[in-house]
């Protein structure tokens, strides 16, 4: 079988950092995980193409090639996924679809034409898929209620991605989360339990991507990476000796849960270990919001005061920001704005609440009949008004988005919020406990970020020369991470602009329109 393994492209959004990318000489953030690791699980004697068309696109002697068009994607990716299943049907390929999107919306790829359907995860599925396939069935749906154990699932194949064109590589730890967050679709796909590898597997990942000449970042893109804490610790005390071996040749960036300000030994690990970085789900300053989203964990503690632990045992911060609650008060978004200025989180992600199919909110919006449309059609984009009647007025909550956006991204704001965070990062165990950038990219990116906003704009001239100074006199081991968050701000001016016409485009949209009427048909 000759099977063309592509990746849909991503929209201009939050996270797709265009202008730094451009800046940079790069493509695209980090690699697809999914699908690399879907490759692995194929048949040895399959010849496989892949394609990732965030960073070059297959071409017609690929398709041409093909017998089988393989696709993965997040509902962000959508369009393109659409897209492409549309071109390989027309071309008269088989088509096999899988990832989050085809298994939280089925019906959109049937719907596109797909052939196949291997939904949930591919531990578990692929083998019903390859069976069906040897069969010779033409169509089917597979899934599976039993979640695989992932110390079985195989070491992704690296080996086939353009590793000079993304800022980060990936690998993963763990999949499913404890917590039982109203909104997030994460325990609907991937269960409560926290199902972790062993030490000696991310190992064996990591010394691949060190032999294939990986150095720099990497990001662990578990969803929560501390929901098995005593797993996660096993896991960084074999991290840490082998990073000293290899002298340090990585840093890290993840996800965590907020709880994680409540472990020191934790903490600590993970530093020892080169972690420079954490995402974390904050959401809001609202604690009656937390209660009603159900994200408890983030109500045991001062935030203010979780921000300035984690701070202090070395980590960066980035964080979520979520408007459009139920029972939310009016003012959310100003209360955000003082969260991200009190803690000096410089790209605080904020995000009008979507429903996302089969979570618990979309099943409870479902009953009360407040999803907009027949389906509600989620759009996963953080610049999308909400696809269901909130409780307050839906102009009230686009207009306190687009001013918190507007406000927080103000270039003299964002970098006045960088200075402040590297400042405010305490104890670096070492100098390469920071953002690494890819081998031959970071003197462009440099020499970018100086012409830009040390010459260039005047708006930013005079503070840029100021801060870099700052750093320099106070925090030198910081100047990496410190200019990595410069150039980052290339984007989000850009994409402030974009987000409050997307914005201002759907509420003139609305107000030609009836009266939303929820309907769940």
């Amino acid at each position: 079988m000759k099977a063309l393994l592509l990746y849909p492209q991503f929209p201009q959004s939050f996270w797709s950092y265009d202008r730094f990318m451009e800046i940079a000489g790069l493509k695209t953030v980090i690699p697809p995980l999914g699908i690399i690791t879907v490759a692995a699980l194929l048949p040895p004697d399959w010849e496989i193409r892949f394609r990732d068309r965030n960073v070059a696109c297959e071409t017609e002697a690929d398709w041409e090639w093909c017998d089988l068009v393989i696709l993965s994607a997040m509902l962000v990716q959508k369009p393109d996924f659409l897209l492409m299943i549309q071109k390989a049907v027309r071309l008269g390929k088989t088509v096999a679809v899988g990832g989050p999107y085809p298994t939280s919306v089925p019906q959109d790829s049937l719907d596109a034409g797909a052939n196949f359907l291997v939904l949930d995860e591919g531990e578990m599925t692929i083998p019903q898929f390859l069976t069906a396939l040897n069969q010779g069935e033409t169509h089917g749906v597979f899934r599976s209620l039993e979640k695989p154990d992932v110390t079985q699932s195989p070491m992704p194949r690296f080996d086939l991605l353009q590793h000079e064109k993304y800022l980060m590589m990936a690998i993963q730890f763990s999949r499913g989360c404890p917590f039982n967050c109203e909104f997030c679709d994460i325990i609907s796909l991937y269960g409560r339990k926290p199902r972790t590898k062993e030490p000696h597997q991310v190992l064996s990942e990591l010394q691949t991507l060190y032999d294939l000449g990986w150095r720099g970042s990497l990001f662990i893109v578990d969803d929560n990476f501390i929901g098995n804490q005593r797993n996660v610790k096993r896991f960084l005390r074999e991290l840490i000796p082998w990073m000293k071996e290899h002298h340090y040749p990585f840093t890290f960036i993840t996800e965590a849960s907020v709880n994680l300000a409540e472990d020191d030994e934790l903490l600590n690990l993970m530093g020892e270990a080169g972690f420079y970085a954490v995402f974390l789900g904050i959401e809001t300053p609202d604690q009656d919001s937390l209660q009603v989203t159900r994200k408890l964990q983030n109500t045991r503690n001062p935030l203010v005061e979780a921000c300035q632990k984690i701070n202090d045992a070395g980590l960066l911060i980035y964080a979520g920001f979520i408007l459009g609650f139920d029972g939310e008060r009016s003012g959310a978004g100003e209360r955000i704005q003082t969260f991200v200025k009190e803690t000096s989180i410089p790209q605080p992600m904020l995000g009008i609440l979507q429903s996302l199919p089969n979570t618990a909110l979309w099943e409870r919006l479902k009953k009360e009949r407040r999803l907009i449309g027949e389906e509600g059609h989620p759009t996963g984009d953080q610049n999308t008004l909400m696809n269901f009647v909130p409780t307050r007025p839906i102009a009230e909550i686009a207009k306190e988005y687009v001013e918190g956006f507007w406000t927080m991204y103000e270039p003299q704001n964002y970098l006045r919020r960088c200075l402040d965070q590297c400042l405010n990062i305490r104890s670096l165990r070492r100098q390469r406990q920071t953002m690494q950038f890819p081998l031959g990219k970071g003197l462009r990116l440099v020499a970018q970020i100086f012409w830009y906003q040390g010459i260039r704009r005047p708006e930013t001239r005079r503070q840029f020369w100021n801060q870099l100074w700052i750093i320099l006199l106070k925090k030198p081991q910081m100047l990496n991470m410190y200019l990595g968050l410069c150039a980052a701000g290339e984007h989000f001016w850009e994409y402030r602009v974009l987000a409050r016409e997307r914005i201002a485009q759907q509420l003139d949209l609305m107000s030609e329109q009836p009266p939303l009427i929820a309907s769940n048909k």
